[in-house]
């Protein structure tokens, strides 16, 4: 059930909009502005009913702090007001209120217009998702991966626990499509961008399909040790599919994993240290192939497999 939050000081008001919609939606109250950004930054909602006339922060004020914050700027907003002249409209409007209702409204005007923005809001969040998913894996692609990594590399940089960025390629991955052809080496891909992402799940890990037959993830919060560790799992399970491989390279298909563990600092940037993990990659695959090579917090190589 969609989940709509009424911000309203009106309990008569509040009450009288959750009886309309409360037989077809997950309906929350506040009653001040400031429980209505509390609410709407704690949970999920697909609509806000924000009433503009309130004591204290109007609504117009915590319609702009709403749109202010990441997490509820692409939430829908529609206001609700006794306010009819055509500035208070345009200027809801302006700050980023999908429709505004005048009072008293109608019952049915309020269900259509609530149906249709929820619609809508559900509708480009579909589209963003295909836009940022990889159509291949359904794991993340490179576009999501670089909003999602500026954004978690900042918020460890604020909070100065240890972040790790890791490589991931399939080896000799164009020897596999030679031999058994490309829709086999799209199954492959598959295969393994399910397993790697079977032990990267935490709220703190990413995990995306970074170019045929590379991926990058990150770990949020573990010390060099323990994602090194982590990571020597992961390689293992990708061989322990038991995927053929052409056996002149190899028995199975494997990957090289190549990565660093940083306590981010406010001189350096994320692609900085990807390019460390990179050059992990490449030695992973120098020494051998089907290994884990990473840098400690030093910048100290440890290697699997030596």
């Amino acid at each position: 059930m969609e989940k709509i939050l009424i911000v309203d000081d009106s309990l008569l008001q509040a009450t009288h909009l959750r009886n309309i919609l409360g037989d077809e939606y997950d309906i929350t109250i506040a009653q001040t502005p400031e429980e209505g950004l509390r609410q709407a930054s704690s949970d999920s909602y697909s609509l806000i009913l924000l009433d503009v006339v309130m004591p204290g922060m109007d609504g117009f004020t915590l319609l702009k702090k709403l749109q202010e914050e990441v997490i509820t700027r692409s939430v829908p907003v529609i206001l609700i007001t006794s306010l009819s002249d055509v500035e208070s409209e345009q200027k809801g409007l302006v700050l980023g209120a999908v429709d505004y209702i005048v009072k008293p409204f109608h019952e049915l005007i309020i269900k259509a217009r609530v149906n249709t923005h929820i619609k809508l809001y559900n509708y480009r969040r579909q589209v963003e998702y295909q836009s940022q998913t990889d159509q291949l894996t359904g794991v993340a692609n490179r576009r999501q991966h670089d909003l999602c990594s500026a954004t978690k590399w900042n918020e460890a940089t604020r909070l100065q626990v240890p972040f790790s960025i890791c490589m991931f390629d399939i080896d000799y991955f164009k020897r596999y499509n030679d031999t058994f052809g490309h829709p086999a080496g799209d199954k492959v891909i598959t295969a393994i961008a399910k397993e790697i992402s079977s032990y990267l799940k935490r709220t703190t890990d990413f995990f995306a399909r970074y170019g045929g037959e590379e991926f990058v993830g990150f770990l949020m919060g573990d010390d060099s040790n323990k994602a090194f560790e982590h990571l020597k799992k992961i390689r293992q399970a990708v061989e322990d599919l038991h995927i053929p491989h052409d056996p002149e390279v190899a028995q199975w298909v494997t990957v090289s994993i190549g990565g660093i563990t940083i306590v981010p600092q406010e001189d350096k940037s994320y692609d900085f240290y990807l390019k460390i993990a990179d050059a992990m990659l490449y030695d992973a695959k120098k020494y051998g192939r089907n290994r884990v090579v990473w840098a400690d917090e030093n910048i100290k190589q440890m290697r699997e497999k030596d």
